[in-house]
Order: C-alpha cells, then sequence, then structure tokens
C-alpha cells in the first residue's frame, strides 16, 4: 500500500518538473533520456510531420513502435506533449486509433493544440487520436473497458510512477488477448538508498526512480507477464557533474521491453522441436523481424524457437507472418543458456543464429 501524502507529493514534483521547470528538451540535466538512437529510415518522415513545438517538449528514452501497427487500438501511457502517440496515429492508420495518457496539464494543453494540424498533416477524415487526463497508478478510473487495446506503449515514464506494480497491472487487465505492453525505460543495477529515492531532480531525471532490473522482471510476471523480452538496451553516461557524483555506485540503463498478454507462456524458455520462417511480409520489415535482442529471425530461413517465442508469434498479430513448424506434443528440456544473469550489456551484440536465450 503506497503512502497517499507521499504518493501525491512526488507526482506533484514530477507535474512541476515537466510542466514548468523543463520547457525544452535541452532543459534535461541528463542524458538519461531524448535519444533517437538508430532511428529506423522509415520513421524518420513521420517525425518529420510532427509540429515543432510538440517535438520540442518530447522526453522520451527510447523508441517505442513495434511492428505491425496497422489498424491497431494503443494506448501509451504518459504520452506528455503528443510526440509518440502522432507517430503512432501515422502507423496505425486512419482505422487505427491512438490515446495518450498523462498527468500534467500543461504537456497535454500543447498536444491537444496541435490535433487538427495533425489531421490536416496526416490527411485523415476524422482524427484518429485522443488524450486524457489521468495517473497511470490509476488506469482503471479513467474509464477504459478490459481486453479494449491491442498495443500500450511508455516511453520513459513508468519510472516516474509511485506504485509501478499497478500500472502493470492495469495494463495487462486493458490488453486484448495476444496483446503487447511495449515501453521504454530507466532501470539501474542495483536497488537504490533511500536518500538517493527521496532526491527531487535525481527523480525528475529518471533516475532514482529507475527499477532495479530483477525487481521489474518480477513485477511484470506478478502482473502476468510471464516471459519479458529485452528488445535492446544502452548504457547510460551521465556527464552532469551534480548528478554523477551522486550515483558513482551504480550502472544506469535505458531498456525496451515487450511484454505480452499470453496466459500460456512458461516461466522458461522450453524446447519444444519448435521453429518459425518469417515470410518478409511485415510492413517496413522485409529482410528480417526482431522480436528481441536473442531474436533476430532472417526473411526464409527455419529460425528454431521455445515454446514461448512460439506463441509470442502464433497467437499474437504477427501470426499470418510466418509458417510454423512443430506443436507441443514433445518435450526436449530447458534451453540450457536460459539463465537469470542481468540482462543488460555495456557492449551490447545481437545475435543472428537461432536458438532461445
Amino acid at each position: 500500500m503506497q503512502d497517499s501524502t507521499k504518493t501525491q507529493q512526488v507526482q506533484q514534483q514530477v507535474q512541476q518538473y515537466y510542466g514548468q521547470t523543463l520547457q525544452s528538451s535541452a532543459d534535461l540535466q541528463s542524458n538519461a533520456c531524448c535519444t533517437d538512437d538508430n532511428l529506423p529510415s522509415y520513421l524518420k518522415p513521420l517525425l518529420g510531420n510532427i509540429h515543432d513545438e510538440v517535438m520540442m517538449r518530447y522526453y522520451g528514452c527510447g523508441l517505442v513502435c513495434p511492428q505491425q501497427l496497422s489498424g491497431a487500438s494503443i494506448l501509451d501511457l504518459g504520452c506528455g506533449a503528443g510526440r509518440d502517440v502522432y507517430a503512432l496515429a501515422q502507423l496505425v492508420g486512419k482505422n487505427g486509433s491512438v490515446v495518450g495518457v498523462d498527468m500534467t496539464d500543461e504537456q497535454l494543453d500543447i498536444a491537444r493544440s496541435h490535433a487538427l494540424y495533425h489531421q490536416d498533416k496526416f490527411a485523415y477524415p476524422q482524427l484518429n487520436t485522443h488524450f486524457k487526463k489521468g495517473y497511470l497508478e490509476q488506469l482503471d478510473q479513467l474509464g477504459f473497458a478490459s481486453n479494449s487495446f491491442d498495443v500500450i506503449v511508455s516511453n520513459c515514464v513508468i519510472n516516474l510512477c509511485t506504485d509501478k506494480a499497478a500500472v502493470f497491472k492495469h495494463a495487462y487487465d486493458l490488453l486484448k488477448p495476444g496483446g503487447e505492453l511495449y515501453f521504454s525505460d530507466i532501470y539501474c543495477n542495483k536497488r537504490l538508498p533511500k536518500a538517493l529515492l527521496d532526491d527531487p531532480l535525481l527523480y525528475g531525471e529518471c533516475l532514482s526512480g529507475a527499477l532495479y532490473w530483477n525487481d521489474f522482471i518480477n513485477l511484470a510476471k506478478e502482473a502476468g507477464f510471464k516471459d519479458p523480452r529485452l528488445v535492446e538496451n544502452r548504457h547510460i553516461t551521465i556527464d552532469n557533474p551534480q548528478i554523477s557524483d551522486k550515483v558513482l555506485a551504480f550502472d544506469f540503463y535505458s531498456a525496451t521491453y515487450r511484454l505480452f498478454k499470453l496466459p500460456e507462456l512458461e516461466s522458461h524458455c522450453e524446447d519444444y522441436g519448435q521453429a518459425v520462417i518469417y515470410s518478409g511480409t511485415i510492413e517496413h520489415h522485409p529482410n528480417a523481424f526482431i522480436l528481441d535482442s536473442h531474436h533476430h529471425i532472417e526473411t526464409g530461413k527455419v529460425f528454431a524457437v521455445c515454446g514461448n517465442t512460439w506463441r509470442m508469434l502464433n497467437e499474437t498479430r504477427f501470426k499470418e507472418h510466418f509458417e510454423f513448424i512443430g506443436n507441443f506434443d514433445q518435450h526436449f528440456g530447458i534451453y540450457q543458456d536460459c539463465g537469470t544473469e542481468m540482462p543488460f550489456d555495456k557492449q551490447q551484440s545481437e545475435s543472428n543464429s537461432g536458438g532461445c536465450c
């Protein structure tokens, strides 16, 4: 149970920091946020269509544009001024929809003020975006129906929430079966002491609210997301001495995870002798499909997978783009490399081979 007074105090600090203290991304005091490293070429013109004021007030830490979004219904948790909402609005198309939720009035005012600009820019007959004020810990109070979203995204915001377990539980409830939570956030290599947790500057800069990575894994599983998959990560360097001196004993990472609402997933990667073949038919991804940092599936190549990966592809919006080999009739044991060590690597490498974990 969260202390209500402490929760309100933190929320007010965050609202003031992102609504009044920060006027643009240049005002941030660390480099935890605001990276567009390795921006895919197909996203560049989409961002070019977004109003300059919206772009200026972007404070994310990664990209939250998963594959195969045409016609999807998407919820953006902590949408801010709406950059990701308006980028995703172009990917879902006129038959899809994107709803943004944020608790900061100043940010929402900017997002809403440019809604008609983007409708005209995208040449849509009607708006496919909507913004609601609310707290992510209280998503159940915003009138959304259970099982109503195909995808939920969030970009460097869950770390600012005082009750992260509630956020994951509400997200699981709001997703349709087979839907996914695809989000970027900041994580730490160990738990932070109370003195740092209570530092307003570190909290606003997305550092002191960062989850210890294994606490995140456990919270996600408790919410129902049984097999969190790391898509990509980068080690955060802090060039501001005022901040770096306080956190010298800690390593921080910006990481993107995808969590599927698939109740039959197992706790570990089990081998059933299965494989998939990607057809190359997902828009913008003709040569390969990247499920996560361990599954770079080249088009046309037989790719061995565990039972969980097979379900993530067969029981979701990706099914029509794959050929599936095998079933669950015979079990060959656990994938031997499926461990519990910290998943982040300062020198991340990408594996192009088959197999799991």
